[in-house]
């Protein structure tokens, strides 16, 4: 504890004021495998992560993260998926289908606790649009959520289809998608701090491992 503390201390000193060190910079190992190039989630090939953040007055302190295991229509092109329930108190929309057939088949969707449901309509709305899917009827969005409520006007609903939209078109790979820019909403690098266990799920999330 003492050496961890230790590291910790000097990977502080070395790190940005505005930036906080990864587990991997502190020392610490998540699982036995190796991780990949970028210790992050887009390690995954095809896997893009975008973000849509939203600071408005004082009390406004929101937005959503979208991940897209690939970029194509993910409808037409499921993917393998399953649920694992490491706290029941939250809100996971869509996760039952997920249990039931083992499929992912829209883009999964981060954000506030209020907002899940009207994201996951955006969701519908987005999925609906694609090319491809105009005798679609019935799409299973996949939506979890934070309670950013400390610093946000939680009650405000404040996220938008547009801002739904804009987060899952502006998904990317790469070290710029693993690393969300200042003030992005999952996680919150700036001022703006959310709940920091959002903060540590995404970070033990986005620990890459290669497999043999």
């Amino acid at each position: 504890m003492v050496a961890l503390l230790v590291t910790a201390a000097a990977v502080a000193q070395n790190t940005p004021s505005n930036a906080r060190p990864r587990a991997s910079d502190l020392g610490l190992k998540l699982g036995i495998l190796p991780t990949g190039p970028l210790n992050a989630i887009t390690d995954v090939a095809g896997v893009e992560v975008g973000h849509t953040t939203i600071i408005r007055g004082d009390d406004v302190r929101t937005g959503v993260t979208a991940i897209l295991p690939h970029s194509g229509n993910l409808f037409r092109e499921k993917v393998p998926g399953a649920v694992f329930v490491g706290n029941a108190f939250g809100k996971l929309a869509g996760s039952t289908q997920v249990n039931e057939l083992g499929e992912i088949e829209t883009p999964i969707l981060l954000t506030s606790t209020l907002s899940v449901p009207r994201v996951a309509d955006a969701l519908i709305d987005y999925m609906l649009g694609l090319p491809g899917n105009e005798d679609v009827e019935s799409i299973n969005p996949l939506v979890g959520e934070t309670n950013d409520g400390y610093l946000n006007d939680i009650r405000g609903r404040h996220i938008t289809r547009e801002d739904v939209f804009a987060a899952i078109k502006n998904a990317k790979s790469g070290p710029a998608a693993s690393e969300p820019p200042p003030a992005a909403f999952l996680p919150n690098w700036a001022g703006t701090r959310l709940a920091c266990s959002f903060r540590r799920t995404l970070r033990a999330c986005s620990q890459s491992q290669t497999l043999p």
